[in-house]
């Protein structure tokens, strides 16, 4: 009974949110609790509990004798990762994608610079054996396997950084991967250069080589501009569909 009522919680919040994040309830409208719960099938109380979470992340407020008001993305806790996916499913994907891709360009290669002096040997020699497994997977055309190394490669440099605020951004960096990956905005098959500049981020973290590092996660996250840069300019055009969404470990 409790994970029944769990999972009509998750599913209504899910609905609500992308419904905010969608537009499909924009920026100033107002609704009560009472239509919400003819809207959703649900109880009052499920209904509260949603409008905490949403509230919580700064989606709605509510607001007395007028009812539920839903607030300006600008209020949205840009870092909350339900905000980040319901955003993803959204007709903002774009937007979302190009913010999450431009967070990535401006830290993550001082995060590969960090771990060159930071690393312990173990992590660098794990990183540098992740970067032989990607190049396999990529020439392989196991884009599955492929995004999961991908996914733990970028979190690892994060991590190793020692910086704790860089490492709490492995769940973002995973999100932008697997959201390029499911609304198929990733290449077919990864270039050779760019499974190259893996194995060189590996080996600079590894040697030491700060500078080398850096440059080798400038060269990723300029690659990965580029490859964005023709879809960003699609604008509010049509977005590319779902793929097969693949699966992630936790």
């Amino acid at each position: 009974m409790v994970r029944a009522r769990d999972d009509l919680h998750s599913q209504t919040l899910d609905k609500l949110g992308l419904a905010i994040a969608g537009g499909e309830l924009p920026a100033g409208y107002t609704i009560t609790i009472e239509e919400l719960e003819e809207r959703y099938g649900v109880s009052r109380s499920v209904i509260r509990e949603i409008l905490r979470a949403l509230a919580a992340i700064g989606m709605v407020a509510s607001r007395k004798r007028v009812g539920i008001s839903v607030l300006p993305m600008a209020e949205w806790n840009a870092f909350d990762l339900q905000v980040i996916r319901w955003r993803l499913a959204s007709p903002s994907r774009i937007s979302q994608l190009r913010a999450l891709t431009e967070l990535r360009a401006a830290i993550e290669p001082e995060a590969a610079k960090l771990a060159s002096v930071r690393a312990p040997l173990q992590g660098s020699s794990d990183l540098v054996g992740l970067a032989g497994r990607m190049w396999a997977a990529g020439r392989g055309g196991d884009t599955e396997l492929f995004l999961r190394l991908d996914i733990e490669f970028h979190s690892l440099v994060l991590e190793m950084s020692g910086n704790e605020m860089f490492s709490r951004l492995q769940s973002l960096v995973s999100e932008v991967l697997v959201g390029r990956t499911h609304y198929g905005m990733m290449p077919e098959h990864p270039h050779d250069e760019a499974l190259q500049l893996h194995v060189d981020v590996a080996n600079g973290i590894q040697s030491g080589n700060a500078d080398a590092a850096g440059a080798a996660m400038v060269r990723i996250m300029q690659r990965t501009l580029t490859e964005m840069s023709a879809i960003w300019q699609q604008g509010s055009g049509a977005l590319p569909q779902a793929v097969p969404h693949p699966v992630v470990p936790a």
